[in-house]
């Protein structure tokens, strides 16, 4: 039974599909997002806001780079409860190996249009006095940022609605083609564009998309202000985090604005298990403590877990599928959703009215990350 006929249909209400809608609106008339639970209710509940430029490929800098750079031309505008921190972040060498590498990585962020800046072993202990003494040194970023998702992707979801994008929550989407989306009771809506925005479940939509969840775990605090003041991130973390092995761990700690501290991160291929690990956390608090060894003693109040949506080639899907340019794709961005979510969206809604785009979209591009059964 058709229901109704839009410009543009987002199926996923995290944070990328919100971004979409954002943006999607500004260039068409009527917008549609469809979320079966609650907006941000998924992965973007799980995350840690980090708002970050990585420098892990020339693909993911241009993305992250752009993204961070929109999300600063909307801090101004975004309420008080999305907690926007500009907290930077402070990459931690563990050994003097690692800080041997440090100076290469802030050339080229500053050859970027991104400062930087090496601190010594004396310059990161006053910077955040209870790390480990004796750290060799470190990275600071100071323009990266801390957001909170939920409240972030909402607001983004509001000003999409103030021009007139419509939600539909309750029933999921079933099937997914680059004309039509139907929901699990039989209603069925048209449009020109279609964005499968559904993360880790993008592939139950769109068969033949390399996409599989990856579960992470956090933990957060009771409050202790100040104990740590910046993005808290151990240079060996893009080696944790691109290993495709079972599980890894890495130390990556945050601030948040009610004082409390997250901690991370996990990465573990187990499906859909949702259930706390006691040993990957057991695992997490002992890295964290390697590089602060206080960290041990604080009160954890709440563990949870979550799910990344994950690519072989480490880099998120997005824009036109090879065969129906109808039907366009915004997933599989792994822990960087927060971060790309508005490049993202603002790179969709370019490729679907046909405005050349700010960046490359090539490395994204949907034939890059999908077979055909």
């Amino acid at each position: 039974m058709e229901v109704g006929t839009y410009d543009a249909i987002v199926v996923g209400g995290g944070i990328v599909g919100c971004a979409c809608a954002y943006y999607l609106s500004e260039v068409f008339e009527s917008v549609l997002l469809i979320e079966p639970g609650p907006i941000g209710g998924g992965s973007t509940a799980a995350g840690m806001g980090h708002v970050v430029v990585m420098d892990d490929s020339p693909a993911q800098f241009a993305l992250t780079h752009d993204s961070q750079k929109l999300w600063k031309g909307l801090f101004s505008q975004m309420s008080d409860a999305c907690e926007v921190r500009e907290t930077g972040t402070l990459w931690v060498a563990a050994d003097e190996e690692e800080f041997s590498h440090v100076e290469g990585k802030r050339r080229f962020y500053e050859q970027h249009g991104v400062h930087a800046e090496v601190l010594d072993s004396q310059q990161v202990a006053e910077a955040e006095p209870n790390l480990r003494p004796g750290l060799p040194g470190g990275l600071r970023i100071p323009g990266d940022c801390v957001i909170y998702p939920v409240t972030a992707a909402g607001w983004l979801l509001e000003q999409a609605k103030r021009r007139g994008t419509v939600v539909r929550q309750g029933k999921p989407a079933v099937k997914v083609t680059g004309g039509s989306v139907m929901l699990s009771d039989g209603s069925r809506y048209t449009s020109a564009v279609v964005v499968n925005a559904a993360g880790g479940h993008a592939s139950e939509l769109t068969p033949g998309l390399q996409i599989e969840p990856r579960k992470g775990h956090l933990v957060i605090t009771d409050r202790y202000p100040w104990f740590v003041h910046h993005q808290l991130v151990e240079l060996g973390y893009l080696k944790s985090a691109h290993e495709m092995s079972s599980e890894s761990v890495a130390f990556n700690v945050q601030p948040r604005a009610t004082g409390q501290v997250l901690i991370g991160s996990s990465r573990q291929f187990v499906g859909w298990d949702g259930a706390i690990d006691h040993r990957i956390v057991a695992k997490m608090i002992a890295r964290a403590a390697v590089y602060m060894p206080k960290i041990a003693e604080l009160s954890a109040i709440r563990i949870w877990t979550g799910f990344r949506a994950t690519t072989p080639n480490k880099l998120p899907i997005i824009g036109s599928m090879p065969e129906d340019p109808r039907m366009m794709i915004a997933a599989g961005h792994e822990g960087l959703g927060i971060t790309t979510s508005l490049a993202t969206g603002k790179l969709i809604a370019d490729l679907a009215s046909g405005i050349t785009p700010r960046i490359d979209p090539s490395p994204f591009a949907p034939g890059a990350a999908y077979h055909h059964d």
